[in-house]
């Protein structure tokens, strides 16, 4: 998704769009869309990403390279990129013209553009889709590229018998098409400010709660559409990806609202949310549901019931289990069968990075679960992964490379500074391959390949996913 406040998949401006910084110029420019040349004087793919120079260097060629598309396609792309336009006009059209209209507000919210514009007035979106159809076009092709290079490289996925875990924040940011273009489906006043946001209480690790500031559903009025909004989204991920993560699903059972004029989230309030009948509509409507539960921290008996009713697996990351005997639900002994296991997750430090940093008590309680780790404590936690009765099992590859804690990917409440990490393709040797191979091999966790490209085995072994 298109990255917002904080470079931030979590605030995205669109729950549809594809990030263009993520487009290959490369692949680009064997299409004859832009000089190979032109891309000459690009930094190396090898330090952690500079968002700033991606926008001030990369952003440019990839619209050089979208006005050349459109320009000089032949009949055959043309009548592809068309295609595509009216297959996702649903959703595109919002966007393309809510990114544009943001470039040319610079990057302000929505809600600080001009009145006749926020609303969403007919005439005056007609005048602007007239002024700026060049730069709506540029957009429109940009989505092209992406969805085509996700489209290849997905489709390469599923031939080798890797299937892909996506993720679906519960929420979405503000400054968003999707709130831009459907305010119905949010609480909002009257001037199209928030009325309550989203966010957590007050708790052990936070005396003020967290106050994330994302609009809240009017789930009356989306009860009363069966959730058509939800239904598309989902449908669409479940379509981009094999298996989505429902970020913050204890939010589907009861969610903290917040009044939106509240700096903190102490002055909030429990408020029951959709529940069963959310996913009875989903699953009516989509079938069976191939989803993860994100149901970390503080999660009561409703929404551990709620999860177990819907028999969605739900989350355990072992760099939880050893801060005291209730801790130790995190630990593979305690474990279930419907399970999705992590060492650690994007929110984690990494496994290295942990063992550093956490209290000497955690440290001697993973010596004595692992016993000596002569590999590293990385390794005895991929080993306890891989190896338990968890359904799934998820590595990051900080923890695969024996990674510290300037490689993690983010730090909760830290808004700068994140996002940034990537590997080098020279970090993957094979000697790596062949150590987790005979871990996942003996694990069971080896993907079938007795299955048609893009059918995957849903057998008693567990399974390993790129994420």
């Amino acid at each position: 998704a298109p990255a917002g406040y904080g470079n931030s998949p979590y605030s995205a401006l669109s729950a549809f769009a594809g990030n263009a910084f993520l487009i290959s110029l490369e692949r680009l420019a064997e299409r004859g869309w832009i000089g190979a040349e032109r891309l000459s004087k690009l930094p190396p793919n090898v330090a952690p990403v500079n968002f700033e120079q991606v926008q001030e260097t990369k952003v440019p060629l990839l619209q050089e390279a979208a006005r050349n598309f459109i320009a000089k396609a032949d009949a055959a792309n043309r009548e592809r990129f068309e295609k595509f336009c009216w297959l996702n006009g649903w959703w595109l059209e919002d966007y393309v013209l809510f990114a544009v209209l943001r470039s040319h507000y610079g990057a302000s919210s929505w809600n600080e553009w001009p009145r006749e514009l926020a609303e969403r007035r007919p005439e005056a979106l007609t005048k602007v889709r007239e002024k700026f159809a060049d730069e709506i076009n540029v957009e429109r092709a940009l989505q092209f590229f992406f969805f085509e290079q996700w489209r290849a490289l997905h489709q390469e996925c599923r031939r080798r018998g890797i299937r892909v875990v996506g993720d679906v924040a519960i929420f979405v940011s503000y400054d968003s098409a999707d709130v831009w273009a459907n305010p119905e489906l949010f609480r909002l006043n009257e001037d199209l400010s928030p009325e309550v946001v989203a966010g957590v209480p007050p708790d052990y690790f936070s005396k003020n709660g967290q106050r994330w500031g994302n609009p809240l559903y009017r789930w009356d009025v989306l009860a009363s559409r069966r959730y058509d909004w939800w239904v598309k989204r989902m449908r669409y991920a479940l379509h981009t990806c094999d298996i989505v993560r429902i970020d913050h699903f204890r939010g589907f059972e009861s969610y903290w609202e917040i009044p939106a004029e509240e700096e903190t989230a102490v002055r909030g309030r429990w408020v029951k949310g959709p529940a069963d009948h959310f996913f009875q509509v989903l699953r009516e409507e989509l079938g069976e549901l191939p989803v993860v539960a994100e149901d970390l921290g503080l999660i009561t008996d409703d929404v551990v019931a709620l999860r177990e009713r819907l028999r969605i697996p739900g989350m355990k990351v072992i760099q939880f289990g050893f801060g005291d005997p209730g801790a130790h639900m995190y630990l593979p002994h305690k474990y279930v069968e419907n399970t999705v296991v992590y060492t650690g997750t994007h929110d984690n430090d990494t496994t290295v990075g942990w063992c550093t940093n956490c209290s000497e008590a955690e440290r001697e309680a993973a010596k004595a679960y692992f016993g000596e780790s002569p590999d590293g404590i990385h390794w005895a936690m991929i080993r306890a992964a891989e190896t338990s009765i968890a359904r799934y099992c998820i590595i990051p590859l900080q923890d695969l490379l024996g990674l510290d804690s300037e490689h993690r990917m983010n730090i909760p409440a830290h808004p700068e500074g994140n996002w940034t990490w990537r590997f080098s393709s020279s970090a993957l040797q094979k000697e790596l391959a062949e150590k987790l191979g005979a871990i996942t091999f003996v694990s069971d966790r080896v993907p079938s390949h007795t299955s048609h490209a893009g059918e995957q085995s849903h057998g008693e072994a567990g399974e390993n996913f790129a994420a």
